[in-house]
């Protein structure tokens, strides 16, 4: 996403920080829910070109450069290997496939538009909680983010970070030129998710870009920040004519969704080391490509590595017991990818070493 600019501060900010320092500087310090309203009804109406959009957490995390950080959970980690990265992308797709057949099977409303569409998916995978994506939860009301902030928090403050996004025209809005995607819980989500209606939940990612980036930093939602504040964690924040939002209205009961991403978090929850799994598919990865690129010497638009095979049995029977091999690997790899609760850490120990054994064969033979 792109880095926001125009921004504008209240007078009271700007005694405290500047645009460009918000996210070093520490929160600006309102002691009322009052106080914190007039604060943003004043930056609403000195950014206009902004929609804002609020966070509330208990910490102010902060990355090595000592900046307020926002990255979708998915890309969290100060030092996220490519493996790691590919590893939680398959997760993410198995979750997706796993979500698909439980709305199927419980027959839920929008069933098949969530078969269609990843960002349906992925939106209500981040939002239960089940497992890492590219997303990363806003709200547009202030009493919300205030009430999460609040929330299971031992400290004496909490922080409110104010976001300033493109106006959203469709359920799925899409921005091109901010590198945007913002997507509208209450529009997408079937009527038996209950938690998104009552959250007023939003979700935001960075358009187009999965487990490839060139910089990070294009990734944090702390290139859309206009302002932090700092509350106190007590009721007396919210003064006589305001209230906390109760953990029980914020996580309803009885949310028909809730359960079924329960299910796919135990059918997600296996005994596989995330290290192994990266490590088999960056040597899959390496191997499929030597296969495909020998493929192509024969037949040029051989585009998958279940092409690449066959060609390679017809042209090159030589090798025959080694194709048959990666052969076995590759639906062994799909199984990884799709069911991973259906294998094990030994299975996966042994195959990395068969995968070794194959690369260095198939490269012995071509050299």
């Amino acid at each position: 996403m792109r880095q926001i600019s125009g921004t504008m501060l209240t007078p009271d900010l700007r005694k405290h920080t500047s645009s460009k320092g918000v996210a070093s500087d520490s929160g600006y310090v309102v002691n009322t829910y009052r106080e914190l309203v007039e604060q943003v009804a004043k930056l609403s109406y000195l950014n206009k070109d902004f929609l804002l959009f609020f966070r509330g957490q208990a910490n102010d995390y902060k990355n090595k450069a000592g900046k307020s950080t926002f990255y979708p959970t998915i890309y969290r980690s100060d030092y996220l290997t490519q493996q790691e990265l590919d590893y939680r992308f398959d997760k993410l797709y198995s979750a997706s496939k796993i979500l698909a057949e439980l709305f199927k099977k419980h027959k839920i409303e929008g069933q098949y538009e969530l078969r269609r569409k990843k960002h349906i998916q992925w939106s209500i995978l981040q939002h239960y909680e089940v497992t890492e994506t590219p997303l990363i939860d806003v709200t547009q009301s202030i009493r919300v983010a205030c009430s999460f902030a609040q929330l299971n928090n031992d400290q004496k403050t909490a922080f409110i970070y104010v976001f300033g996004l493109p106006y959203y025209t469709n359920r799925i809005s899409i921005n091109s030129e901010h590198d945007l995607i913002n997507i509208r819980l209450l529009s997408i989500t079937p009527p038996q998710a209950l938690r998104p209606y009552f959250q007023e939940g939003f979700l935001v990612g960075t358009d187009d870009i999965t487990n490839e980036y060139e910089r990070k930093e294009e990734l944090d939602l702390n290139n859309r920040l206009i302002a932090k504040f700092e509350i106190p964690n007590s009721g007396l924040f919210w003064g006589n004519s305001f209230d906390r939002i109760p953990e029980d209205a914020l996580y309803p009961k009885n949310d028909e969704i809730e359960n079924i991403c329960k299910d796919i978090d135990r059918d997600l929850k296996t005994e596989i080391a995330p290290l192994n799994i990266g490590i088999f598919l960056k040597l899959w990865a390496e191997l499929e490509q030597v296969v495909l690129k020998q493929a192509r010497l024969y037949i040029r638009d051989a585009h998958n590595v279940r092409n690449a095979i066959s060609v390679l049995l017809k042209y090159e029977e030589s090798k025959y017991s080694l194709l048959k091999e990666l052969d076995n690997l590759r639906m062994f790899r799909n199984a990884v990818v799709h069911k991973p609760t259906s294998i094990n850490n030994d299975e996966l120990n042994k195959n990395i070493q068969v995968l070794e054994k194959l690369k260095r064969e198939i490269n012995a033979y071509n050299s």
